[in-house]
């Protein structure tokens, strides 16, 4: 004779303290994942409205700047003269694998609206002194096209600058201007665009780069998955054999 084993029924019966465990980190992770769908939409906005700017003509910079942030990553015109005697120094990150400083030359506009910092590009560590790089002296009356960036504040693990100090640590025009004696200096820093022109010179400009990474999809994506699978977990767990005390 061949005896059929049956299974056990059984019926979700979940315990207090499983409850009160699960119930309050799945929602903790559906508002985490909802949060990450509303920061993708705004990145995404982001996204649009900077490829928007970048691929704008160039404009004048405007003698007064109201709202910075509405000029950030814009192509503007700039006309005045370098103050070179007035270079500064500010910490890079390695450029084909060279250590080095990007310089910022203030220069003075031509429509007398005070002095723009201009980041003119990379030097490697050797050619920190202006007069390793003659060539990068420009004299007389300049019209560049450049990006308008704006500061950053230190980062977390950043320190800070350390005004008379050789090399700045991040980006400050009115204590950057101090520094040197220029008063009504403007609050954005415009990236000077590689010139055609001056080849392969020292301080050519930079190419323009924005890095605005969207890992948000992702993030979403995992904070449901885990909301899901612990729902799976909760209910697995606590689904219990008839006539067994829960």
């Amino acid at each position: 004779m061949t005896m059929t084993a049956t299974a056990e029924p059984r019926r979700f019966r979940p315990s207090l303290w499983a409850t009160l465990t699960t119930v309050p980190a799945v929602l903790v992770m559906l508002a985490l994942g909802t949060w990450q769908v509303q920061r993708l939409h705004w990145k995404d906005e982001l996204i649009h409205r900077v490829e928007q700017r970048l691929h704008a003509a160039p404009a004048p910079l405007p003698a007064t700047i109201a709202d910075p942030a509405d000029f950030e990553f814009r192509p503007v015109t700039l006309s005045g003269r370098f103050l070179n005697d007035k270079e500064m120094r500010l910490i890079a990150r390695p450029h084909q694998g060279q250590v080095g400083y990007e310089v910022l030359t203030p220069l003075e506009r031509a429509d007398g609206a005070g002095v723009v910092l201009v980041n003119r590009g990379f030097v490697p560590m050797d050619k920190r002194d202006p007069a390793t790089r003659p060539d990068s002296r420009v004299e007389g009356p300049v019209t560049l096209t450049g990006m308008v960036r704006l500061p950053q504040p230190a980062g977390w693990l950043q320190p800070d600058n350390r005004p008379g100090a050789d090399a700045w640590m991040r980006i400050d025009p009115p204590v950057m201007a101090a520094s040197v004696g220029l008063p009504n200096v403007a609050p954005v820093v415009v990236e000077a665009l590689p010139d055609p022109s001056r080849g392969s010179a020292p301080l050519n400009g930079i190419q323009p780069q924005v890095e605005l990474p969207n890992n948000h999809l992702q993030y979403a994506i995992t904070w449901y998955s885990l909301a899901a699978t612990l729902i799976v977990v909760y209910v697995l767990s606590q689904r219990r054999r008839i006539g067994t005390p829960s």
